[in-house]
């Protein structure tokens, strides 16, 4: 069985091209859906078994489609034949690139296209490192597309809708374009053929046997992008890009070559099914797998078809099950040895998601439920993670855009039965002084029996940005006796917790410079008590000011894109650090900027706006300054 991930933008047909290529031979298909939109269909073509992996579009399909390459013998990057759409491409691209899986691209919608298709590829070509070749020209009759000449056999082809293709004449008025086309294939192909080239040189005819064989050899090393045309909604160019896939795609020991792992099996997709648990669409690499087989540190439970309930005896390499009662599978590492999973490749790895709220149950008594069910998702999407927010203790879910969200909200109360509410996260704040001031309290309380005494004299002062909190003290004569010490230092902390505006406070020195303290009735909790009101008192005398997050934020995006981005970071109160490209990746930036951590979720908004979905970015800490405005008098969440 071959494997092939199709992939591409949304809105590019790539459904339907899965759909189509599965229903070329009637009766012979069978699909299974999975969480976040993810199907894999299996179905026979001339006598030999297919499965094709349809990975959604978007920021949610593109964490899923790591995975998906890193079980496939090869790739179809689906895309529209409309030139201002080829930047859609690029992060499709880039991955693919970074994957080394051998690729093929379908230009599709070619009933409604309006551009040229070379005109496409140039563009496509601006975010690909690897040449892209057009393996198919159009051929055109009052500005329609009515069928496509392969330029490795030269024959023409008909397109009839809903129907095969038929064979016809080279339309003369095309055959100079056609022989023009052809001899930059050929050109493309002998950079990686000697002997293809020695022929060009010297003028021969290069029989299509021959460019077939090295079409293939190309392929399968990954040297050059061939690219096919069609319309997959009525039939169009589908058997051409089968025969190709057929005869040119390499078999699974090249996949197991290039994971260079030895893996017994790849994870693919995952989903939790209510009354059935955790499934796993694995994929058989090095070995036969059976249920009772060691992987990734424990046995396969059992193995069903993708139906869900027909049981598989053995994969055989190549072959795909689902499995069943084997939690200890998950996505997070999709790739399984026989004794514990294998490294995941860095670029099968989902960018880390930045669409962040606080969530948590709506009804108290769900509060454990909630926890583990988040636990069981974040097993099987790669796009999902779960942190804890550091102020209010909830829990961050965080999900590669809104879509993604709600999809996995569903999901918990459809198998979990676990209602939630979401709510967005308030920046971590702190405060600090600004001004050096000392200050003297006497903790003094009779009731009774032993009383409570406790005299400090404390100086807090500023300290630079980053250098936490220092402890000191200066005094004389054992006014305050050493074991109380660790006291007064546990009641300056208990100050620092909450400052004046409510937050944390942070970059100050506090100094114990003197005390008195009673034979009797002093204790640990007397000068705790003590020093916790002298720190108070002061801190309201010290002019605090609230402090805010700074985040440094690098952009991966478009190169196209990249000028827009400078009013849209300035605009959120950001610095602009400028922008350069990113290293030997075509046709991208590295975008830096500093920008406050209370703007973050605004500009993953505005960002998938100004880049068309198709930019991502990171962020770490900088530093802290002072706030100002809203962010400034903001009150912490109870």
């Amino acid at each position: 069985m071959k494997t092939v991930t199709i992939l591409g933008p949304s809105q590019s047909g790539k459904s339907t091209l899965a759909k189509a290529l599965a229903g070329l031979e009637a009766g012979t298909s069978r699909s299974l859906s999975l969480f976040g939109e993810a199907a894999v269909t299996m179905f026979r073509y001339l006598d030999e078994d297919w499965a094709v992996l349809d990975c959604p579009g978007g920021a949610e399909g593109l964490s899923l489609t790591g995975s998906a390459l890193a079980a496939s013998d090869v790739a179809v990057l689906c895309v529209s034949a409309d030139v201002d759409a080829a930047v859609l491409a690029a992060p499709y691209l880039r991955l693919l690139e970074a994957s080394n899986v051998p690729t093929l691209i379908f230009i599709n919608k070619l009933d409604v296209a309006t551009d040229r298709t070379s005109d496409v590829v140039a563009a496509l070509q601006a975010y690909s490192a690897h040449g892209i070749v057009l393996r198919e020209v159009p051929i055109r009759e009052n500005g329609e597309i009515t069928g496509v000449v392969d330029l490795i056999s030269e024959r023409a082809w008909a397109f009839h809708d809903g129907a095969r293709s038929s064979l016809m004449e080279v339309p003369k008025d095309m055959q100079a374009r056609e022989q023009e086309a052809r001899a930059d294939l050929l050109e493309h192909l002998a950079d990686f053929d000697d002997a293809l080239l020695e022929e060009l040189i010297e003028d021969q005819k290069v029989m299509s046997d021959e460019i077939y064989e090295v079409s293939t050899k190309v392929l399968q090393h990954h040297d050059l992008i061939p690219t096919f045309l069609g319309a997959a909604a009525k039939g169009n160019g589908l058997t051409r890009l089968m025969k190709s896939l057929r005869h040119e795609v390499p078999g699974i020991e090249a996949l197991s070559d290039r994971l260079g792992a030895s893996p017994v099996a790849v994870g693919i997709f995952a989903d939790q099914v209510k009354h059935l648990g955790k499934t796993v669409l694995i994929r058989a690499v090095g070995a036969e797998v059976l249920a009772g087989t060691q992987v990734a540190g424990g046995s396969i439970g059992s193995l069903v078809d993708i139906d869900a309930k027909t049981p598989v005896s053995h994969l055989a390499p190549g072959a795909l099950a689902l499995t069943v009662k084997t939690d200890h599978l998950s996505l997070r590492t999709p790739i399984y040895g026989a004794s514990e999973p294998v490294d995941t490749p860095v670029w099968a790895v989902a960018h880390a998601p930045k669409h962040r709220s606080l969530i948590s149950p709506v009804n108290d008594r769900d509060d454990a439920r909630l926890s583990l069910a988040l636990t069981k998702l974040a097993e099987i999407d790669p796009g999902l993670s779960i942190e804890q927010d550091s102020q209010s203790g909830k829990a961050i879910l965080a999900t590669q855009d809104q879509r993604h969200q709600r999809r996995v909200v569903a999901k918990l109360d459809e198998v979990f039965g676990v209602s939630v509410t979401l709510e967005a996260i308030p920046p971590a704040l702190f405060e600090t002084i600004t001004r050096r001031v000392e200050t003297q309290h006497r903790h003094r309380k009779q009731s009774g029996g032993a009383g409570q005494f406790a005299d400090v004299v404390m100086e807090i002062e500023p300290l630079p940005r980053g250098a936490g909190f220092v402890f000191a003290e200066t005094v004389k004569g054992g006014a305050v006796p050493r074991n109380y010490m660790s006291a007064v230092e546990a009641g300056v902390r208990d100050a620092l917790v909450e400052g004046p505006n409510g937050w944390p406070v942070v970059d100050i020195k506090v100094t114990l410079k003197d005390g008195k303290h009673h034979a009797v009735d002093s204790s640990d909790h007397a000068f705790r008590t003590a020093a916790k009101g002298a720190v108070r008192d002061a801190m309201t005398e010290a002019k605090p000011i609230v402090l805010q997050p700074i985040h440094r934020i690098s952009i991966h995006v478009p190169s196209p894109f990249s000028g827009g981005l400078v009013p849209l970071v300035t605009g959120l109160k950001g610095q602009v650090l400028g922008f350069e490209a990113e290293g030997d990746v075509a046709g991208w930036d590295v975008f830096s900027a500093l920008l406050p951590a209370a703007s973050d979720a605004e500009l993953f908004q505005a960002l998938g706006s100004a880049s068309r979905g198709t930019a991502w970015y990171e962020a770490e800490l900088d530093h802290y300054e002072e706030a100002h405005g809203a962010v400034a008098t903001m009150a912490p969440a109870t």
